[in-house]
C-alpha cells in the first residue's frame, strides 16, 4: 500500500467515525509520511501534505505549515487543503498560522494557493485584519475574478460570523 492509498483508507475510516483503525493507521505510517514530507520531489511532499488532513493527524501542525511555506505550489496547496479540513471543527490551525496565510492570499505567485489560502481563513476566527484583507481583495480589479469572487464571500461569512458574536 502507498502513502496515498493509506491517506485515502484513513480518510474512510475519518469519515465512518471508525477512530480505533485510524489511529492504528497513524502509528503506522507516521514515519513514512516524516520522510515523505521530507523527500527531494514535490510530488511526494504533496501527497505527505495532503495525507496529513486524510489521516487527521492535527500533531502534525508544524510540518503542515512547513508545507505552507514550500517552494512548490502543488505542496503548499496540498497543505491548505489538509489545514481546511483540520480546522473545520476548531479555528486553533488558522489562528495560528494566520499570518502566513494573509501572505499567501497576498502575494502568492499561484492563483490556485492563494484561493485555497482564502477559503482556510474562512474556517478561523473573524479577524478584523482579515475580513479588511478580504474586503480589498474583493475590491480590486486587478486581481483574478475567481479570487474576488471567494474573497467576497468568505468576507461575508467571517463579517457575520463576527456580529453574531457581539
Amino acid at each position: 500500500m502507498t502513502l496515498a492509498e493509506a491517506a485515502a483508507r484513513a480518510d474512510a475510516l475519518a469519515a465512518e467515525g471508525n477512530e480505533r483503525e485510524l489511529a492504528d493507521l497513524r502509528r503506522q505510517w507516521d514515519d513514512e509520511l516524516e520522510a515523505e514530507a521530507r523527500n527531494t520531489d514535490y510530488r511526494q511532499r504533496a501527497v505527505a501534505y495532503r495525507a496529513i488532513g486524510q489521516f487527521r493527524f492535527r500533531q502534525k501542525m508544524e510540518l503542515l505549515r512547513r508545507g505552507l511555506e514550500d517552494e512548490s505550489p502543488a505542496c503548499r496547496g496540498s497543505a491548505l487543503v489538509s489545514l481546511e479540513l483540520l480546522s473545520r471543527d476548531a479555528p486553533g490551525g488558522i489562528n495560528a498560522a494566520r499570518p502566513l496565510l494573509h501572505r499567501l492570499v497576498s502575494a502568492d505567485s499561484n492563483q490556485a494557493v492563494r484561493r485555497l489560502a482564502v477559503v482556510c481563513l474562512r474556517n478561523g476566527s473573524p479577524s478584523r485584519d482579515t475580513i479588511v484583507l478580504l474586503n480589498g481583495l474583493a475590491d480590486d480589479d486587478e486581481a483574478d475574478r475567481d479570487l474576488r469572487d471567494v474573497s467576497r464571500k468568505v468576507a461575508a461569512a467571517l463579517k457575520k460570523k463576527s456580529d453574531t458574536r457581539h
